[in-house]
């Protein structure tokens, strides 16, 4: 027969231990921490007034990697603004890393899509003009209209993921082209709102 375990006392940590194994998340600080930052860089940006500010936040990716977006803002509602410019960022990644990708599942969406090809303003479709217009839609975040930003990339997700169901092969392409899809309706909605001063 076993005896009953006695319970053990609790085990002291040193200060310096404590503070190795890290602070436990707060989700409060975090959810303060992705809208103030988001806010920030969209006031930062649309009070520029020199273009190599805008081309820098365009480009802040490159410098800081999209996984620290990604800490920051990727866990919010689709329909916030750290939400909807993570999505924006996360396209132009994208259309960056694999632009032959991008541009042959957009050229094949046109035909599904015409309208939303006029809005997306992809002209030729080629690799080197949609990386162009991926940077032109998040330049526009900061020098023109948000909401047209939001837009023109929900415009662009539509054409790709209407192309990409029609020449990619596959589940996994059907579940990629829907969830570009549902991203097109998530950065639609959001022009919405922002256009009536809800997009927090």
């Amino acid at each position: 027969m076993n005896e009953p375990r006695k319970p053990r006392r609790p085990s002291f940590l040193e200060p310096a231990a404590l503070e190795a194994l890290g602070e436990p998340s707060d989700p409060v600080a975090a959810l303060h921490a992705a809208h103030e930052s988001a806010a920030a860089l969209l006031h930062t940006g649309r009070a520029a007034t020199d273009p190599a500010v805008t081309a820098r936040l365009v480009t802040i990716t490159d410098e800081v990697g999209l996984d620290t977006l990604a800490e920051v803002w990727s866990a919010r509602p689709a329909h916030s603004l750290p939400g909807a410019l993570w999505r924006l960022y996360l396209l132009r990644e994208w259309v960056a890393t694999d632009p032959t990708t991008a541009a042959r599942e957009y050229a094949a969406g046109i035909r599904f899509t015409e309208p939303n090809h006029a809005v997306a303003g992809v002209d030729p479709p080629g690799p080197t003009e949609v990386r162009r217009v991926a940077d032109e839609i998040l330049a526009g975040v900061f020098d023109g209209d948000f909401a047209v930003a939001l837009e023109r990339a929900a415009a662009f997700c539509q054409v790709v993921a209407s192309g990409r169901a029609d020449v990619t092969e596959g589940r996994r392409a059907l579940l990629t082209a829907a969830r570009l899809q549902e991203m097109a309706t998530d950065l639609a909605i959001s022009a919405r709102l922002w256009r009536s001063d809800k997009l927090e």
